[in-house]
């Protein structure tokens, strides 16, 4: 048997969970399959390379000789596949869009607009609750771009060496359900949620500790919070189970409201993100451009919030605002 990087992964795996047990679950296979593959792997390299008990598996020496190569080997390869795969669309002009999401309310119209500027161009999207997730995708060749949002002026996680534009800067307003003794006031404070339970969409990022921070400054500690899907958020806020947090676009169903938290506590900002020496960076503006527009079709069909950016005009797009 010649050895294979997939049979490196597998000496990885073992050594880093130190269990074959816990080391074929990570790789999706049985256990009994994993064993085999491992025996064969020490066949071909002449000896053992884990000393295995009911405490679990430790390398042996030649384990780890095996291990310092294979931890050079893997990244190198996934590296050079990366480097591959944009090298591989730089000299071809743009003619597919992909775009990874992290609950974005303006992909759709930006697929529209890009869609009627280029009628031929494939679009896909992707969606996630992790912008590490999308961006390793990105870094892998398999996005073009990301649309993502942070709170406050925070950045996505520099680590995956992405370029990141603001598209917009909005304020973060509270869902209420109609019947709220809260719901006809033009503005929120804050302070007056105090007793309040809380719901909200899962996803990476420091959201969760500035929200707590705002409460904390508005003189409480949220009462409870629960995590789920944006249709349970909506379900929950209709029940008068909970309120929510949500993004000033946000057009609220039938029965529900949303309204400006006073002083504006939260921000969210809305970036759209690539790799610079993709084929992607090379027509970046363009895209931004066409961000910002679909930002701005939102808008329109959302009076309340046009008329509380005009009397808050640090709000709204940011045009090419570097991140």
């Amino acid at each position: 048997m010649n050895l294979e990087l997939r049979h490196l992964k597998v000496v990885c795996a073992i050594a880093e969970t130190g269990s074959v047990t816990k080391a074929a679950s990570a790789l999706g296979l049985a256990q009994p399959a994993l064993t085999a593959q491992l025996q064969r792997i020490e066949r071909t390299l002449g000896g053992p390379l884990f000393e295995r008990d009911r405490r679990g598996a430790r390398p042996t020496a030649l384990g780890e000789l095996v291990l310092a190569r294979a931890r050079v080997l893997l990244p190198a390869m996934k590296g050079l596949q990366d480097e591959a795969a944009r090298l591989a669309g730089a000299g071809t002009a743009m003619s597919q869009y992909r775009f990874g999401g992290v609950n974005s309310p303006i992909l759709g119209r930006l697929v529209h607009r890009i869609a009627a500027d280029q009628p031929h161009a494939q679009i896909s999207t992707y969606a996630s609750w992790s912008v590490d997730e999308l961006s390793q995708m990105v870094i892998s060749g398999r996005l073009d771009y990301v649309l993502s949002g942070v709170c406050g002026d925070a950045t996505p996680s520099a680590e995956f060496g992405l370029t990141w534009r603001a598209v917009a800067v909005d304020a973060v307003f509270v869902m209420l359900p109609e019947g709220h003794p809260l719901a006809a006031d033009d503005e929120v404070h804050l302070a007056d949620l105090g007793t309040e339970r809380w719901v909200a969409a899962p996803g990476d990022g420091c959201f969760g500790d500035c929200f707590a921070a705002a409460c904390a400054r508005a003189g409480f500690t949220p009462r409870k919070v629960y995590e789920t899907d944006v249709r349970g958020c909506l379900d929950l806020v209709d029940a008068g189970e909970a309120v929510a947090l949500c993004q000033a676009t946000f057009r609220p169903v039938a029965g529900l409201v949303t309204r400006p938290l006073a002083g504006a506590p939260l921000r969210w900002r809305l970036l759209l993100g690539w790799h610079p020496d993709a084929p992607a960076a090379r027509i970046a503006g363009r895209v931004v451009d066409h961000a910002v527009s679909a930002y701005n079709d939102s808008l329109a069909r959302n009076p309340g919030y046009l008329a509380w950016l005009t009397r808050n005009p640090n709000f709204g797009a940011q045009q090419m605002m570097a991140a």
